[in-house]
């Protein structure tokens, strides 16, 4: 009972796992499906770029201090809902994009 129990437990946590392509549909609007678009003709692609970079451009992007861009108020309402979970999970997604 305890090892069904247990695996009750580990397969919640995965499910309540952030879903890095989940939580991409949002940016492909302006990144691309692919994340080699230039968001709004201004931005860099961001495929391919590397995990840790992303989720600190995300975590200034929420504080409201960072502007690459000019995009900084675009994407402070992008990532004002994400979760540091959110930030890990869509950063190892658009990491791997283009690879």
């Amino acid at each position: 009972m305890k090892k069904i129990a247990l695996s009750m437990i580990v397969a919640g946590a995965a499910l309540m796992a952030a879903d890095g392509a989940a939580l991409f549909a949002k940016c492909a609007g302006c990144h691309g499906q692919d994340g080699k678009t230039k968001a709004l003709g201004k931005s860099a692609p961001i495929a391919g770029k590397a995990a840790d970079e992303i989720v600190k451009d995300l975590q200034g992007y929420k504080a409201g201090s960072l502007n690459k861009y000019g995009m900084g108020g675009v994407m402070h309402g992008q990532a004002a809902a994400l979760s540091d979970d959110d930030m890990k999970a869509l950063a190892d997604y658009i990491s791997k994009l283009g690879k």
